[in-house]
């Protein structure tokens, strides 16, 4: 039986390199004009009044920056383990990972953009989706990195008979 060439399949490996390289630059940015508010005694971002700003945007800015590191290694982790069973669960973890990178971090900024009484705004409604995205995308990958390896007849079964 002969089968034709397999579709195109997404290079995963890439798209998380890219992705977490540039969330890290993004939030480490975003670090770096929080120091600059802080060093500035910027009362927009210093008053005691904005003390659930200052709380939402440094907790946006250290997800985020987790989450861009999380990426890359999701990254190396799919390079160094090509063989990883269940090819229709790397999408799904790769949509989710992503998501995750954008909603947690997101929620907590948009939480600290508005905010009432020291409660923060309608934006923090993003952060449980956010997590919900995190803890299925690590679950997925702990599950794929746990599993042994699927069986194939590439390179390494050709040189053990050869």
């Amino acid at each position: 039986m002969t089968t034709g060439p397999s579709p195109p399949r997404p290079d995963y490996v890439r798209r998380h390199l890219r992705f977490g390289w540039w969330s890290l630059f993004v939030f480490l940015l975003l670090g770096a004009t929080l120091e600059t508010l802080h060093g500035f005694k910027i009362g927009f971002y210093l008053d005691v009044s904005n003390e659930t700003r200052r709380l939402m945007w440094t907790l946006a800015h250290a997800h985020g920056a987790l989450l861009g590191i999380v990426n890359v290694a999701a990254g190396v982790t799919l390079r160094t383990l090509p063989e990883l069973p269940g090819d229709a669960r790397i999408p799904l973890l790769s949509a989710t990972l992503r998501a995750a990178t954008v909603l947690l971090p997101g929620g907590f900024f948009a939480g600290g953009v508005t905010f009432y009484s020291g409660d923060p705004g309608v934006g923090i409604a993003l952060v449980p989706v956010g997590a919900a995205c995190l803890a299925s995308a690590v679950f997925l990958m702990a599950r794929a990195v746990g599993a042994p390896p699927e069986r194939s007849e590439g390179r390494a079964g050709r040189r053990r008979r050869g």
